[in-house]
């Protein structure tokens, strides 16, 4: 058996790991993750009961019960970077024996589903529509640095798109990846299901032009008229690709809801989503 480095897996001297400090015991197999720290409490705050609430950076994590079902709710910040640290945090806390430093005998499979929100790219991805990242698309490169990529992407949409849209190969090479199906129908059967893309920044990484001028000024016209089969791309967020990639080549199920709370193709956006975001987190609770 392979003994972890302590360069490779960094526990704290509380025997909490690393980055999130939570210990394994505080880590419920269900998990609603969310960027915002702030919506790890409006989300404990339909909990029938509370075990645990730790804040470590922008990581905030609170365990309790609602209707008999015992959920972390956690926040990954910002970004693919983020989801890179708490997918292999997590896995860690529920795979790996934290004494020995040896993977555990017997896999313990983690379902996580990440509320978040989102840019539409369609007509049919209206504001306050739910959109389900049945397939995500990243371009933020992460899965790329890990073996056995290929095994959990979708090799043709991955070749089809970067021909359609003419990819600049100074980017990271995008891959595509679907989420975990059986939770897709079991948390979005009455939603938009679509395909969304990670980008690895907010602003030029999506196509929004501030003050500095864009490399690929054309390159969302493309992705909007691009299609595979039934396929178009409904919207950009940040994290659904590497948490679908990674929690696939890890063996957990996983998925990414977002609340529309802009059009891009018509410019307009809703500052004021709290009341959607807040209906969102009560239906995954139920469902989760």
């Amino acid at each position: 058996m392979r003994i972890i480095p302590d360069s490779e897996l960094i526990i704290n001297s509380d025997g909490s790991v690393f980055h999130l400090h939570i210990k394994p015991k505080q880590l419920s197999d269900k998990i609603i993750m969310m960027g915002d720290p702030d919506r790890v409490s409006l989300t404990a705050s339909f909990f029938d009961s509370i075990e645990c609430d730790i804040q470590s950076r922008e990581f905030h994590t609170i365990t309790g019960t609602y209707k008999g079902k015992r959920i972390t709710a956690l926040s990954h910040g910002i970004g693919p970077d983020n989801i890179d640290i708490v997918i292999t945090e997590l896995d860690a806390l529920a795979n790996v024996d934290f004494k020995t430093r040896e993977v555990k005998k017997d896999f313990k499979q983690l379902t996580m589903v990440r509320v978040g929100t989102s840019g539409g790219l369609q007509p049919h991805c209206p504001i306050g529509s739910y959109v389900v990242a049945a397939k995500s698309i990243g371009f933020d490169g992460v899965l790329n640095y890990y073996a056995n990529r290929d095994k959990v992407t979708l090799g043709d949409f991955e070749d089809t798109f970067k021909k359609h849209v003419g990819w600049n190969p100074q980017h990271c090479a995008p891959y595509v990846v679907k989420a975990d199906e059986e939770l897709v129908e079991r948390i979005g059967h009455d939603m938009i299901k679509g395909v969304t893309i990670s980008a690895i920044g907010f602003y030029g990484p999506q196509g929004r032009y501030v003050r500095m001028p864009l490399a690929n000024p054309d390159l969302n016209s493309k992705i909007e008229s691009f299609r595979f089969g039934e396929d178009s791309i409904t919207n950009y967020e940040m994290e659904s690709a590497p948490l679908a990639g990674m929690s696939r080549l890890m063996g957990h199920k996983a998925m990414t809801v977002c609340t529309i709370i802009a059009n891009r193709l018509a410019g307009e956006s809703n500052s004021n989503y709290k009341g959607s975001i807040e209906d969102l987190i009560k239906k995954v609770l139920e469902r989760i």
